[in-house]
């Protein structure tokens, strides 16, 4: 499964894409206000393009328009960024006619904010590369978000769908797990949730076990 960061903040990117573990970035509008805000006088523009640098993998970049025209103005606008940049798009009516348009000008494209099977059809339809289910805020509404990712996955593989499942809204390391056992394709995380998925306790038990014990030898490796 491929890890993204759920970031537009260009200093903790270029940190965790040094770990070689770190597949592709998505990021919102939301997120670029936040990036945008500790530097001031950037455009939006200029911080996918330096993500877009710092990662060889996808990076998913949104539209802000909500029409039709807009949505496919901004998107090729978004795409000429460099070459890694992903489209991202709402799973609405025109939002999927922007993901069809796109997708046969050869854009890569994310429809985001599904939250249900139905929807995911449509996408795969759409030609959407990735389709971004929102397994947290589902849990947040009472429903089952990781069990979201298995309807998806299974009517994927029904009818060979292209379209890869992007689990989205994951707020810790045992969302990451539940995707992964889910078959999602890809996993987009805050770099918290990336820094957690490193820890376990008893690792670091171990290590201070090992420490302790090796330290008794009066050796060095070197």
């Amino acid at each position: 499964m491929n890890l993204f960061l759920d970031t537009a903040d260009t200093a903790v990117i270029r940190d965790l894409a040094a770990t070689g573990l770190v597949d592709g970035v998505t990021t919102n509008p939301s997120l670029i206000v936040q990036s945008l805000a500790k530097n001031p006088g950037r455009s939006m523009r200029e911080v996918i393009a330096e993500i877009c640098g710092l990662v060889e993998g996808p990076v998913s970049a949104e539209v802000a328009a909500s029409d039709l025209d807009g949505m496919l103005a901004e998107g090729r606008a978004l795409a000429d960024i460099a070459p890694n940049v992903v489209v991202k798009l709402p799973l609405t009516k025109a939002g999927l006619i922007a993901t069809r348009v796109l997708s046969e000008e050869g854009v890569q494209t994310n429809v985001t904010l599904c939250f249900s099977a139905n929807q995911a059809l449509l996408a795969a339809k759409a030609g959407a590369a990735y389709v971004s289910p929102f397994v947290g805020r589902l849990d947040d509404a009472g429903e089952d978000g990781v069990q979201l990712l298995h309807d998806i996955r299974a009517v994927y593989d029904n009818y060979a769908f292209d379209t890869e499942v992007l689990a989205a809204s994951l707020r810790s390391p045992d969302h990451v797990q539940a995707a992964a056992i889910a078959g999602a394709d890809c996993a987009t995380v805050p770099p918290p949730v990336f820094e957690a998925l490193f820890k376990h306790p008893l690792t670091e038990q171990g290590l201070e076990l090992f420490a302790a014990d090796w330290a008794k030898t009066g050796q060095s490796i070197l």
